[in-house]
């Protein structure tokens, strides 16, 4: 009998470890996350006309839209930028390509006959600021 009641007045304390359980069930993963991200802001920056200064952005384009003209330079990305101080000019030219290359062979194949291709030029004419601070220019 002494034995029984050992059994029965050893009582076993709980631990003292918290035990969490999940609180929301688990999401798993989701695959049409495409087209949430924002745009590029791809285009052109300056306006025909508009006064530049040597450096700033005149357009930014991930293939080649525009094509550097005078006074234009352009960068690994494909962003075209003033090299000096003048107005925009936006021009378009008659694109001709050299015989034999594999745009002759590819584009000039797919157009209809009699058709003239384009290229936009964005260049720089060199002009010095009208209407400036003279003591801004000093500095």
């Amino acid at each position: 009998m002494a034995t029984l009641g050992r059994l029965f007045l050893t009582t076993h304390y709980p631990s003292l470890v918290a035990v969490r359980w999940a609180s929301k069930k688990s999401g798993g993963s989701s695959k049409n996350l495409g087209g949430r991200s924002p745009g590029k802001r791809y285009g052109f920056k300056k306006v025909e006309g508009a006064f530049v200064h040597a450096g700033n952005i005149l357009a930014t384009q991930r293939l080649i839209r525009w094509h550097p003209g005078a006074h234009v330079g352009m960068g690994r990305n494909k962003t075209l930028y003033a090299l000096e101080d003048g107005i925009v000019r936006y021009t378009k030219e008659v694109y001709v390509p050299p015989p034999r290359s594999s745009e002759s062979r590819d584009v000039i194949c797919q157009l209809p006959k009699g058709a003239v291709l384009y290229k936009t030029f964005i260049s720089v004419v060199p002009t010095t600021e009208v209407g400036s601070f003279k003591l801004v220019n000093m500095l």
